[in-house]
């Protein structure tokens, strides 16, 4: 397998599916381009991917290329996909097309050598698994990047959170930080107001952003709208990007 892609990047993660993983990575995506840095994406795995004329597509990976505008055709930004919206596994063993580690391994070889930093987004929770010997964790080990949580924003966030820390660090995976999405922030409760430095002060790990819910952005997501640029702007994604292995 893959022991490094060779440039900086982060892996982001989330504690569970529909947190938002997709408009996050986009964002840190759309942060490096800002900077004129050249950015490589990947989605290694995604289900309930559309059956259009050209085969298989991931409507988060059209996202991703485009947040990135990278060059690259979206078979490479997302080498496996499946039609079925279920576990990679599950949905592998149904069509009869196991996980081809060799084409992933491709896809990040060939972005990797045009780009300066590559933001790969994972599968669902960390523990999905891939197969019938690997998760999303094995995923995250096998790159060396540092990961970036997306979290819920309410009650139930801290256990799914901090069990998501703590999965990473068993699997050798350094934690770079939480992000809370889909804040609700005009309307916020006491989960949601005391949840980030519950987070913080239980799970040993820091909040780098809390990025705002914004109907704007869609589901799957259409478009990075000001209010979610401006929650990611002030983080400095690049320092977390030098950290990879």
């Amino acid at each position: 397998m893959l022991k490094s892609i060779g440039i900086p990047g982060v892996f982001v993660t989330g504690t569970d599916t529909g947190v938002g993983k997709t408009v996050v990575a986009g964002g840190i995506a759309s942060w490096f381009r800002a900077r004129n840095y050249g950015v490589g994406v990947c989605k290694p795995v995604a289900t309930g991917c559309d059956r259009r004329r050209e085969g298989l597509v991931s409507e988060d990976a059209e996202f991703l290329a485009s947040c990135a505008d990278t060059r690259h055709p979206l078979d490479v930004v997302c080498p496996q996909r499946y039609v079925e919206p279920l576990a990679p596994a599950v949905a592998a063993e149904r069509a009869g097309q196991p996980l081809d580690w060799a084409a992933i391994e491709r896809s990040l070889r060939v972005m990797s050598r045009d780009a300066d930093v590559m933001i790969v987004e994972g599968v669902g929770g960390i523990m999905v698994p891939l197969g019938e010997r690997h998760t999303t964790l094995d995923l995250a080990a096998w790159l060396g990047l540092p990961a970036i949580i997306v979290a819920r924003p309410g009650l139930g966030t801290i256990n799914h959170t901090l069990l998501t820390a703590a999965a990473l660090r068993e699997g050798g995976v350094n934690v770079a930080g939480v992000v809370i999405n889909r804040y609700p922030a005009d309307t916020p409760g006491v989960a949601e107001e005391t949840n980030p430095r519950a987070i913080e002060r239980y799970g040993g790990v820091s909040i780098l952003g809390i990025v705002p819910d914004d109907p704007g952005v869609g589901d799957p997501p259409r478009a990075l709208t000001p209010d979610v640029l401006a929650a990611l702007e002030p983080i400095d994604w690049a320092r977390f990007a030098s950290a990879s292995r």
